[in-house]
């Protein structure tokens, strides 16, 4: 052969290893990122306009939720056990799981993969079509994870260290393309999810939070999640006082919200329970009840995630009832123990707001806004035990740099008073749902006893 020709062909065989060393570098991972922000962009309208399609059936006829939703909530529920088991809840568990539980070779299959996807797509969908009080936050952060997760498969060496980085940059991007909050995502990734050093380092994860970012921006534009946070430029010492009430209401409802996730087999009755475990579609009925009962009776302030409501009452446009923080607890407890896919972000961010009403009726001189924003803070805090990303959160979504302070004092006060009583939420739930079961020791004999003399 002229050696002219095997100059060529040596050339051609370089550039195609460099060809597919850059798609794997930077192609693989730049695009995943990319299909991330747009599956975050469609899902939250496709969420929007099914909880619209809801309030529109129920629109002067209130009644039709007692049909509505616990028709939606028992299809959930079997769709969900049936063909979309590893979907269920807000997803977070589920890659805490995939990132820090023992070996297990089923662990990917089972929580991840285009199955999964699908089942968190179309099943929440119906949870928002049935009025149910949950958010898409979560399950974005899920899809995010399972989307980037997929793209090993075209990795010609995979390993475990391979898996985790391509899960936390999925989750980091699905929570900065649902909340449009990059910074947030990053640090959500860093102190919820790995929960490490090294995390800091890992270049995908920025690259997945850009691109994912880049997509949203062009498809949704720059929003505030919130809309702007306005705010006095200076607050007094007195601001202490409302700082200090804040923290220690949203640790203690954020507790109590934890513990009724993680102890429900001790205040659930006994029936329910085993419904729960035998009649899942009768138990779905029941809760599919529930949930439309707190609605009618709340005049629809607890159906669907809560961002209206959180939305009108930071614009002052329209003040909730002063039971709403409850109703809105319990609609979010209720809703959850369905088992279908559904995330507790937007609600938690609801239910903060709620609880700000009652700081102001004890502070009327603090701006609202601002209780508001603690609040938001403080309750989200309290639920994840990851202060850093609570205040991050929110501070994007309302530009409320001018209260990072007093954000970040609520939040780690919240944070610290919940964890008196309760262990993180999402880290528990991955603890007890997806980690496997350590077998019981057995129980030595009983030695007999001696004989009587």
């Amino acid at each position: 052969m002229p050696q002219r020709a095997l100059r060529k062909r040596a050339w051609m065989r370089l550039a195609k290893t460099r060809s597919r060393r850059l798609f794997l570098q930077f192609g693989l991972p730049w695009g995943g990122a990319l299909l991330v922000g747009l599956v975050a962009v469609l899902y939250a309208r496709w969420s929007n306009d099914a909880y619209e399609l809801f309030l529109g059936w129920i629109a002067g006829r209130p009644w039709l939720a007692f049909l509505i939703t616990p028709a939606f909530t028992v299809l959930a529920v079997f769709l969900t056990r049936r063909w979309f088991s590893g979907s269920e809840g807000s997803g977070i568990p589920q890659v805490i799981a995939a990132l820090h539980a023992p070996p297990d070779e089923t662990l990917m299959h089972r929580l991840f993969g285009l199955r999964v996807i699908a089942g968190k797509l179309v099943v929440s969908l119906l949870g928002f079509l049935g009025g149910m009080t949950i958010g898409r936050e979560g399950p974005t952060v899920h899809i995010g994870a399972a989307i980037m997760a997929e793209t090993r498969r075209f990795y010609p060496h995979r390993n475990p260290r391979l898996e985790r980085q391509l899960l936390l940059a999925g989750a980091a991007a699905g929570l900065s393309a649902a909340f449009n909050t990059p910074l947030a995502g990053i640090i959500f990734a860093i102190e919820e999810l790995a929960r490490d050093f090294e995390s800091r380092t890992n270049g995908t994860m920025i690259t997945a939070v850009v691109f994912s970012g880049l997509t949203s921006l062009a498809l949704a534009g720059n929003y505030l999640y919130f809309g702007q946070l306005n705010v006095p430029q200076n607050f007094h010492l007195a601001f202490v006082l409302p700082v200090v009430l804040t923290a220690i209401a949203c640790g203690l409802l954020g507790a109590a919200f934890n513990w009724a996730l993680l102890r429900w087999e001790i205040w659930m009755p006994r029936p329910l329970q085993a419904w729960r475990a035998n009649k899942p579609l009768l138990y779905a009925l029941v809760i599919g009840l529930a949930i439309a009962a707190l609605g009618v009776g709340t005049g629809g302030q607890t159906w669907g995630s809560g961002y209206d409501q959180a939305r009108h009452l930071l614009d002052g446009a329209a003040p909730l009832s002063e039971g709403y923080a409850i109703t809105k607890w319990a609609a979010m407890v209720v809703s959850y123990m369905a088992g279908i896919p559904g995330g507790l972000f937007s609600p938690s961010l609801s239910i903060g707001a709620g609880l700000a009403q009652w700081i102001h009726a004890a502070f009327a001189w603090a701006p609202m806004p601002a209780l508001i924003a603690l609040c938001m803070t403080g309750y989200l805090a309290a639920v994840t035990q990851s202060p850093l990303t609570a205040f991050v959160i929110v501070m994007e979504m309302t530009n409320g740099t001018g209260m990072v302070i007093p954000m970040m004092a609520t939040a780690l006060l919240a944070s610290r008073i919940a964890n008196l009583f309760t262990p993180p939420l999402y880290e528990a739930l991955a603890e007890k749902n997806y980690f496997p079961k350590l077998p019981t020791p057995p129980t030595p004999p009983t030695p007999p006893a001696p004989p009587h003399p």
